[in-house]
């Protein structure tokens, strides 16, 4: 016996109803789990986590996003693109050793850029580059090192300087000279942390980027008078 129109359509409405819901209950995933499918891409997080059990696509992943900032890193430290070139692979070949030591504990582009650092060191120690001794201390000693901030900014390096002519210059500084100038003046680096990954003292990071900065002013001052001197002529 056909039902009456209204309860018909009563029961029409409860059945899409309770269809309408079976679609969209989490447990089924029919409409959730396309549009993860769809998303974004996955977080550095999920990335890591991926690279740490050997996921090949998420190290590379990682590695398309931080390799210039590590490359830039090296070159700066060894003015150098050849060398520069291999320790930024040797970077990634530490990393992919030691990605699952990775705890959390701080960014993990500031890790990488300490671990990038370190490859840069091990490789300067190696070839005996730095012409100035990181073990080489102000005159008489730290306890007698002159009143003079060595850690404070220049007020002479400040100021409108072109770039190029800034980035040739700190390139022609003696190799130890640039290390610590790149690391406290360029990365950031304070020097406590420049003395551990250094291994040298703070009384010696301070006096290194003081000469270093000392010697970017002679060779900028050469640089303008040189300068100077070709548009005379000019």
């Amino acid at each position: 016996m056909p039902l009456p129109s209204h309860q018909s359509h009563a029961n029409s409405t409860t059945q899409t109803t309770y269809a309408a819901s079976q679609r969209v209950r989490p447990e089924t995933g029919d409409l959730t789990e396309p549009r993860q499918q769809q998303g974004a891409e996955p977080s550095e997080a999920d990335l890591i986590q991926r690279a740490k059990l050997g996921d090949a696509e998420a190290f590379q992943a990682l590695y398309d996003k931080h390799k210039r900032r590590v490359y830039s890193l090296c070159l700066r430290m060894t003015a150098n693109t050849a060398e520069a070139e291999d320790l930024a692979q040797e970077a990634f070949l530490q990393l992919y050793r030691k990605i699952a030591t990775f705890r959390g504990e701080s960014a993990f582009s500031t890790w990488l850029h300490r671990l990038s650092v370190n490859v840069v060191l091990m490789h300067l120690r190696k070839k005996s580059l730095p012409s100035v001794s990181l073990e080489e201390m102000t005159q008489g000693g730290e306890e007698e090192s002159p009143k003079k901030d060595f850690g404070a900014d220049d007020v002479a390096l400040t100021g409108s300087i072109d770039r190029m002519q800034l980035q040739r210059a700190v390139e022609s500084l003696p190799p130890g000279y640039r290390m610590i100038f790149v690391l406290h003046d360029i990365e950031g680096y304070e020097h406590n942390e420049i003395a551990k990954i250094a291994g040298c003292s703070i009384g010696n990071s301070k006096s290194q980027l003081h000469k270093a900065r000392m010697k970017l002013r002679d060779l900028l001052k050469m640089n303008r008078a040189e300068k100077a001197g070709k548009s005379r002529v000019g």
